[in-house]
């Protein structure tokens, strides 16, 4: 079964720390904490010395521009990184910047697909998944706003492949590929650290989701 990872979005460093004594995975969510390059890779390197794994994450619709995004995630690598996620969508330049310094770093690479509208049809999405291998992935995530049950069958479907892929439906439909992924063959999902805690649209917090897997599982 595949892991779940905590999205972590606090503000600040102490927050941050405070959030990570409780897991051994999780996602920083650099566009959000408000963390400078020094503040992220002391967050980083206490991360690595307790054997925490952190996925290093800077989405562009926090406003930085990408010389900020960029000088973070290189923070992140350097301090110890276990994953940097970088957005299938962005730039050449940008995503081949990060991605060079992922591998100089030992650092695995997450090329990430979103869709905030809808989910695509299933040639669609089959095809961004190979863009997002072309683009150096050693991870694929496919993230898509799921308005109906089908959008969650479609995504669930990318699973049948050989290759890891994380697929997530985003909003309330899309709360049954959070469960079912990691069933399923996807190495990981979100959840959030707790009720209220959500970065992203239908996270399911991590006490529940891993209840529910226990559940599924006895």
């Amino acid at each position: 079964m595949g892991r779940v990872c905590v999205s972590i979005g606090e503000k600040g460093y102490p927050a941050c720390s405070r959030a990570l004594k409780s897991v051994d995975f999780a996602e920083i969510r650099l566009d959000k904490t408000g963390l400078d390059t020094k503040a992220t890779e002391r967050l980083f390197s206490l991360a690595k010395a307790s054997g925490i794994q952190l996925i290093a994450t800077c989405r562009p619709d926090g406003g930085m521009d990408m010389a900020a995004r960029s000088n973070l995630l290189s923070a992140a690598m350097k301090a110890g990184a276990a994953f940097v996620d970088v957005e299938v969508e962005s730039p050449h330049a940008y995503r081949e910047y990060i991605t060079r310094r992922a591998k100089a770093a030992g650092c695995k690479i997450i090329v990430s697909y979103h869709d905030y509208r809808m989910t695509p049809e299933t040639a669609v999405l089959k095809e961004t998944v190979e863009r997002c291998f072309r683009c150096g992935a050693d991870i694929a995530k496919i993230a898509c706003m799921a308005r109906e049950d089908r959008d969650s069958v479609r995504l669930l479907s990318l699973l049948d492949d050989a290759r890891q892929i994380v697929v997530i439906g985003m909003g309330q439909n899309g709360k049954i590929t959070r469960v079912a992924a990691p069933l399923l063959g996807s190495p990981f999902t979100f959840a959030s650290a707790s009720a209220g805690k959500e970065t992203a649209a239908g996270q399911i917090d991590k006490a529940t989701l891993e209840s529910m897997h226990r559940v599924i599982e006895s």
